[in-house]
């Protein structure tokens, strides 16, 4: 005898209510991430002046949080895998907001306020544990899974550019400590959205962390991201640079062994074997390189004096040079999404290559004017943003779901590892074309900049384009949260 249906078997019920309050909430941790990243770069002047350390001194507000999220980021990938995904977001948002008001409080006082920015980096791990909800949620809705994995990708790219000119005004009205508060603030309204839009699957394993890979992970990027910050003040030859080099590929070296031979490793290397993963993996590395560069060249290019070819303007006018990009980046959205109906993925990427050879290119040959300067930077937020929009979903579509946490965080950190790339890249260039005793480059280095940014972003086309189609991995158990 057949069951009597029940009005929920017999009437649709429709999620888009509690679907559209779950992405809305999903973005806000996004964006807690990002905000993260803009209250660094904006601050640096003032925070020098507040806590009488000198500007390299004050960089470390910014060295100490990328330590914390290349450090964070893997273990937190690997807990969005397991049923801890909402603990860990919790954990991570509480560590955010203390952090924060830690900074708040310690604007005067330089090593609180570094205390308080290396527990804002846990920030920085956000980003993937969303995109694995999302892509949990919509599971059973492919082209719904796409574009909301493609938007939360955008607003992580897309944040700090928006974030740097808030920040800046902010921190002009209300000092560095409102604009400090003002991150209290979103954190935490993230973190009292983020129980009722992260479940906590039950039907996933409670699998332990990999403590040891986790420290021999940690180690290595540590020693790489120090060499690529500090090589310049260091001497890129120096004994410190050399042997934080050497360090970080030793180690590095110790730790793939190791992570290939443990039962339940931080990272799945063999992830690294499906070719559109990997294509993902070192796109989002070259475009960390290339986006570094474009951005390092173009804010120094800006302040530098009219009598070295630079248009000789403000700190404040060369934050707002970010928010042509952040908008590009928005606008990549809609784009992509228009691309995915008949391009595949890995065209899009090469297509995003190519728009960022055009920006380089902008800049190379309009990079003395402002409205050059602009241009450039709207075209490469366009490119860049397709990039780490669709990097993301290549993960998502090629790992099953009980890996995706740790793929996408991996993804994360090679994104960390390219903007340190980008910064030895930068400096190595423009130290060779400074004339002794000048403090800036002459005109020349940023043409070759420029052409290195094109080497790098042709790469990022090639790479895309000779990748593999695969077909998507079939859902594994924990698909449904």
């Amino acid at each position: 005898m057949n069951p009597i249906p029940t009005v929920r078997d017999t009437v649709p019920v429709s999620p888009a209510r509690g679907d559209r309050w779950r992405v809305a909430g999903l973005l806000l941790i996004t964006l807690v991430g990002a905000l993260v990243s803009s209250l660094g770069a904006p601050l640096m002047p003032a925070i020098a002046q507040s806590t009488q350390v000198s500007l390299a001194t004050a960089q470390w507000t910014l060295t100490i949080t990328v330590l914390v999220a290349v450090a964070i980021t893997p273990v937190m990938g690997r807990l969005g895998d397991t049923r801890h995904r909402r603990i860990a977001v919790l954990v991570a948002l509480t560590l955010v907001a203390i952090g924060s008001v830690v900074a708040a409080l310690g604007t005067s006082n330089f090593p609180v306020l570094l205390i308080g920015r290396a527990l804002q980096g846990a920030g920085q791990g956000l980003a993937p544990m969303t995109i694995a909800v999302a892509s949990d949620t919509f599971s059973g809705d492919p082209d719904r899974r796409k574009r909301v994995v493609a938007i939360l990708s955008i607003v992580n790219a897309a944040g700090v550019g928006l974030g740097y000119p808030l920040t800046g005004v902010l921190a002009q009205g209300a000092g560095i400590s409102g604009a400090y508060w003002f991150g209290v603030a979103v954190t935490v309204a993230a973190l009292l959205a983020a129980p009722a839009v992260v479940p906590a699957p039950r039907d996933r394993p409670a699998s332990a962390i990999d403590v040891p890979g986790a420290v021999l992970f940690a180690l290595p990027v540590t020693a790489l991201i120090l060499a690529t910050s500090e090589g310049g003040k260091w001497g890129w030859t120096s004994p410190a640079t050399l042997t934080a080099g050497c360090t970080a590929l030793l180690v590095g070296a110790a730790w793939t062994w190791f992570e290939t031979r443990t039962e339940h490793p931080l990272v799945d290397l063999r992830q690294l074997r499906v070719r559109p993963v990997l294509s993902a993996h070192v796109s989002v590395l070259l475009a960390g390189i290339g986006m570094y560069l474009l951005l390092s060249v173009s804010t120094r290019m800006i302040q530098a004096p009219s009598t070295t070819g630079g248009l000789d303007k403000s700190a404040v006018v060369a934050g707002l040079l970010m928010l042509p990009q952040a908008l590009g980046s928005l606008a990549a959205g809609w784009i992509t999404r228009r691309l995915g109906r008949w391009l595949p993925a890995r065209w899009t990427l090469s297509l995003a290559g190519v728009v960022m050879m055009a920006a380089m290119a902008l800049f190379a040959h309009w990079r003395h004017s402002l409205p050059g300067l602009v241009a450039a930077m709207l075209v490469a937020g366009i490119g860049i943003g397709i990039i780490f929009s669709t990097a993301p979903g290549l993960i998502v579509e090629n790992t099953g779901s009980d890996q995706r946490g740790s793929a996408l965080g991996f993804n994360q950190v090679f994104r960390y590892v390219g903007y340190g790339f980008g910064s030895v890249l930068t400096a190595v260039v423009l130290e060779s074309r400074t004339p002794h005793g000048s403090p800036y480059p002459d005109d020349s280095g940023y043409a070759v900049a420029a052409l290195a940014g094109v080497i790098i972003w042709l790469l990022v086309a090639v790479v895309s384009g000779v990748t593999g189609r695969r077909r998507p991995v079939q859902a594994s158990p924990g698909e449904r949260t």
